[in-house]
């Protein structure tokens, strides 16, 4: 792996998990020193960082970890739901049903990956990431897929911070669970449906939870 690559890596993984904070400053010679890399591995990784929108340059204070307000919420959950409910009708209608009974069967079980062990949790965050690869691949439309990939990259950070509990994350594995039976069945309507259904009911729960500014 290239340095700019692990510095990329390591960075944009320590933004996701909240171990770099919103406003948190990353200077080239401190963040290189940390990742045992030079500073130029550093600087292109920032610039990396900043076309995905994690980081952003703050006048003299220079390259910073962009926050997330409840606007930016709301108008990620806008986008989501035009994307990901347009990619559930696609997959509906692309997608090989078998692939996606598995994953209804498989989300049906997702209680028994919910808990307060972190270490479970990641599976069953693993089993949906499945789910969205599936349909990635079923909707056959790579501008699309790309689209939603750039923008899950922000959706995680929302989901760290917004504390998932186990009866709103048993409560996600149901919803998960109908998608997939509705993409399953080839029912594209039913399939974009259970998606916003979904997503509206994720964005009920993330702004409960999420600290006022």
């Amino acid at each position: 792996m290239r340095a700019s690559d692990k510095a990329y890596a390591t960075l944009r993984e320590d933004i996701i998990e909240w171990r770099l904070a919103p406003g948190t400053v990353l200077a080239e010679v401190e963040q290189s020193e940390r990742l045992g890399v030079s500073r130029t591995p550093v600087r292109e990784a920032l610039s990396r960082l900043s076309a995905e929108g994690l980081t952003t340059a703050a006048g003299g204070r220079g390259v910073v970890v962009t926050d997330i307000s409840l606007e930016d919420i709301d108008e990620m959950f806008e986008l989501r739901e035009t994307l990901e409910g347009k990619a559930a009708a696609l997959a509906a209608e692309r997608g090989e049903r078998a692939v996606f009974e598995k994953l209804h069967a498989d989300l049906l079980r997702a209680q028994e990956l919910i808990s307060d062990a972190d270490p479970a949790r990641h599976e069953y965050y693993a089993l949906v990431g499945r789910l969205d690869e599936a349909i990635d691949a079923a909707i056959s439309n790579s501008y699309l897929a790309q689209a939603m990939r750039s923008l899950r990259v922000h959706l995680v950070r929302v989901r760290r911070l917004a504390a998932d509990d186990a009866p709103r994350l048993n409560a996600a594995a149901v919803e998960h669970a109908a998608i997939a039976e509705a993409i399953a069945a080839g029912n594209a309507r039913l399939a974009e449906a259970a998606t916003t259904l979904h997503l509206h009911r994720s964005l009920s729960h993330v702004k409960a939870t999420h600290p006022q500014h």
